[in-house]
């Protein structure tokens, strides 16, 4: 009987995100081209500094759609295919180490399953040995008419870095891509070793049973016994953060407000997203960051105010207003009352507040 594995995100929210080496390597060929990357970039949804940062994380339809755009500016229709025959599959950083230290290559594809997610939340990977071993490619939330260069560039990383744990020229028994290439270019058949069937009902890489079963030269059961507990703790990391964005902000925010630095730029830079992606998670949430910021900033507000011995001026500072008398405005809008009469009115936080008998100010 078959055996069928999969990575688990079905609990995760529905914006899938990935780490930013296809964005970065795309900038990097746009700019040796002489292209407009800022133009490219922005029309994608992503700045250049976004782009260019390694601790960013960018929406996967947002990498997709910078991937067919950069390949229509550079007249390339393999740009996936060429990006990753080009860069150092280190790069991808602890999957690739997870892989590199397994003991078969089997092994080492069962846990670039596991782990995959640490990378990229768009693609789903599932693994099956039942004679021949099949790694299939699914999409987790993402539009499949425009991944051509995406799934392409995850396919030839794929079969580079088996080679490269294998130490070997492996070639794989089957290659089947569901979008189409009416003409596929020769230099795709030379690097697989086989025909690629476009146009087919599934996105898989198949290898021989004999291929599978190859040593990974950097096999080291310590090593990996270690390195996947590390990858074990960065899964469960990426889980609690996308469970709720909104839990994340609240906590950054009463730090950020003192120093006048509570707004969407710095906050998604903390969190290691682009802004466009945290106003999409919170709208998942069902929320948005100014009503968020209001709101925690009335809730701080009344919460410093009970503490009798801060004066209204410091209250306003934590709060990131300049003035006591924005201060005093915004409490009014959000209670009726001004914070003078809210303390001497004995209201403790969470309590009903005593609203003024005209109304006024609500």
């Amino acid at each position: 009987m078959a055996n069928m594995e999969s990575d688990k995100t079905d609990s995760f929210s529905a914006i899938p995100s990935a780490t930013n080496e296809i964005a970065r390597l795309t900038c990097v060929r746009l700019r040796e081209a002489g292209k407009d990357v800022a133009d490219i970039l922005h029309r994608a949804g992503l700045s250049e500094e976004e782009a260019d940062d390694p601790t960013v994380r960018v929406e996967v339809q947002t990498q997709i759609k910078l991937l067919e755009l950069a390949a229509e500016a550079l007249s390339d229709d393999l740009l996936g295919f060429h990006l990753a025959r080009s860069f150092e599959p280190r790069e991808i950083g602890l999957v690739y180490f997870v892989m590199a230290s397994s003991e078969q290559l089997a092994d080492a594809l069962r846990n670039c399953v596991r782990y995959s997610n640490i990378n990229d939340e768009g693609i789903h990977l599932h693994f099956m040995q039942d004679g021949a071993a099949t790694l299939a490619v699914d999409y987790v939330d993402v539009d499949r008419a425009s991944d051509k260069q995406h799934l392409e560039f995850w396919l030839v990383t794929l079969v580079r870095i088996c080679r490269q744990v294998t130490d070997s020229r492996l070639a794989p028994r089957q290659l089947k891509v569901r979008h189409v290439r009416a003409d596929p270019p020769a230099e795709i058949k030379a690097f697989f070793g086989t025909d690629v069937k476009f146009g087919a009902d599934t996105d898989e890489i198949v290898f021989s049973a004999q291929v599978a079963s190859l040593p990974v030269t950097g096999r080291d059961i310590y090593l990996n016994q270690l390195l996947r507990q590390y990858a074990d703790d960065a899964l469960a990391s990426r889980l609690k953060e996308r469970v709720s964005i909104r839990s994340a902000v609240e906590q950054l925010i009463p730090e950020l407000l003192p120093h006048g630095k509570a707004h969407v730029p710095e906050v998604a830079r903390r969190l290691g997203m682009s802004c466009r992606t945290l106003s999409r998670k919170l709208h998942g949430e069902q929320t948005a960051f100014l009503n968020m910021l209001d709101e925690l900033r009335a809730e701080l507000a009344q919460r410093y105010l009970a503490e009798r011995e801060l004066p209204m001026s410091e209250i306003a500072w934590l709060l990131g207003y300049r003035e006591v008398s924005s201060f005093t405005h915004a409490f009014r809008r959000w209670t009726g009352l001004t914070p003078r009469q809210f303390r001497t009115s004995g209201c403790r936080f969470g309590e009903a507040i005593p609203w003024p008998a005209s109304g006024k100010g609500r």
